[in-house]
């Protein structure tokens, strides 16, 4: 089974590049999910809606043009139940979360908060850090084996950005930000690219428009897919793709013997 989650900068906008769906159409993924779809599934037309006959469940932020969530699925049965939200209203309310039940595992589609917009918002990161730990810990208590994909916004280890020492004091490098991502890790999850990739230097997943970073490679890695422990046994690769253009992202990939 191969997932690709991709924080795709607004679908609407990476399908008038005409690089989205030929991606899907060459990579054939069984799961996409994406973040920051920044729309309402009646805003973009049919072939974006389900690409290439992909199924999707949109979890859309209230607020119009903002946040967005969207996991599909290559065939319907690959799931026994899928669902645009976590619970917890005012997560859903701004398109956070898709959760789907594969039976082996849970898939938890998440596009997590970004705090750099002032101290509000930086607080509401933190909880929405803190309440997701304590979420998950519920589900690996009860048994289940999960898989996390998305743009976590934290970038975990001096390796996964361009500039530790100068970006400690940015949002999302912050030592509160990677103290969670250290949490998380120990509640039983592994950071896939890193377990096959465990010394590769300047491999980042997001680049900023603003300062024209990506052709200089100045950026981030805050795109993963973490699974619990149980499930690592199974997982046959992990990359970053990073020859995918057409958002400030890129996709990143893994292939699971379920």
């Amino acid at each position: 089974m191969k997932i690709i989650t991709w924080n795709v900068n607004g679908i609407r906008a990476v399908g008038k590049k005409n690089l989205f769906l030929p991606f899907i159409e060459r990579e054939r993924p069984d799961i996409l999910c994406l973040q920051e779809t920044k729309a309402h599934p009646d805003q973009v037309e049919p072939d974006i809606r389900e690409p290439r006959g992909m199924k999707g469940t949109w979890s859309s932020a209230v607020k119009k043009g903002y946040s967005g969530v969207a996991t599909f699925l290559r065939t319907p049965d690959l799931a026994r139940e899928i669902q645009p939200q976590i619970g917890i209203p005012e997560y859903d309310s701004e398109g956070r979360v898709v959760v789907s039940d594969h039976g082996h595992f849970l898939l938890y589609n998440i596009y997590f908060p970004n705090g750099g917009s002032g101290d509000e918002r930086h607080d509401f990161k933190q909880k929405f850090l803190n309440d997701l730990n304590l979420h998950l810990a519920e589900k690996l208590k009860s048994g289940r084996e999960i898989i996390v994909v998305g743009d976590y916004n934290v970038a975990h280890r001096e390796v996964d950005v361009f500039d530790p020492v100068r970006l400690s004091k940015e949002s999302g490098f912050l030592p509160e930000e990677r103290a969670w991502f250290d949490s998380f890790l120990a509640l039983g999850f592994v950071d896939t690219f890193r377990h096959f990739h465990p010394t590769e230097k300047d491999r980042y997943t997001w680049w900023s428009y603003v300062e024209r970073a990506r052709p200089i490679n100045r950026g981030w890695r805050i795109d993963y897919i973490c699974v619990s422990k149980g499930l690592l046994p199974k997982v046959i690769r992990a990359e970053i793709r990073d020859d995918i253009e057409g958002s400030d992202h890129c996709p990143v990939e893994m292939e699971i013997n379920v």
